[in-house]
């Protein structure tokens, strides 16, 4: 009688094994690296008026920076110094995504610090910034003319990025 018990713990035990075993190989990091030159898809944003902003606009601008952010995030407000510079370069625009954040807060912010954004839009529940690989903020993507991503910066952009920035822009 105690065998059957024996080769179902048996076989119990082995199924355990091999599902861990398995499951230590298998990487569940998301990673956005990915995405670097490859071409943004269509994505239609909400301007801060409500009117609505397709993404492939963009590519009337040399370069683009789209930068995700809310009036909530710390970080967000460490790299903000680091848009307003970015601002200043003549052949780069930035394009501000307003990040699961209200609309009034979001303005007393950048009545505050500085508006950089050449255009602002909105994604109050965050589901159009999951269409660019956003799955925190702050978080930067640099695009060029073609709309191919040149670069993405995940946390607050900091000297080195903006130096980095330029130095791409004026190849």
């Amino acid at each position: 009688m105690k065998k059957p018990y024996l080769i179902i713990i048996y076989f119990f035990l082995i199924f355990i094994f091999t599902t861990f075993y398995f499951s230590l190989d298998n990487k569940k990091i998301y990673d956005t690296e990915s995405i670097i030159g490859k071409k943004i898809n269509e994505v239609e944003l909400t301007l801060f008026n409500n009117d609505k902003f397709n993404i492939n606009k963009i590519s009337n601008y040399k370069y683009t920076l789209i930068n995700f952010w809310a009036s909530w995030c710390a970080p967000c407000r460490k790299e903000h110094k680091n848009l307003v510079r970015l601002s200043k370069i003549q052949n780069l625009k930035i394009v501000g995504v307003n990040f699961k954040d209200s609309q009034i807060k979001a303005k007393e912010f950048l009545e505050k610090m500085g508006n950089p954004f050449f255009i602002l839009t909105k994604d109050p529940e965050g589901k159009k910034s999951i269409d660019f690989g956003v799955y925190g903020i702050p978080e930067t993507i640099l695009v060029n003319q073609d709309l191919i991503i040149l670069k993405k910066y995940i946390g607050p952009l900091d000297l080195k990025d903006v130096n980095e920035i330029k130095k791409i822009i004026n190849k």
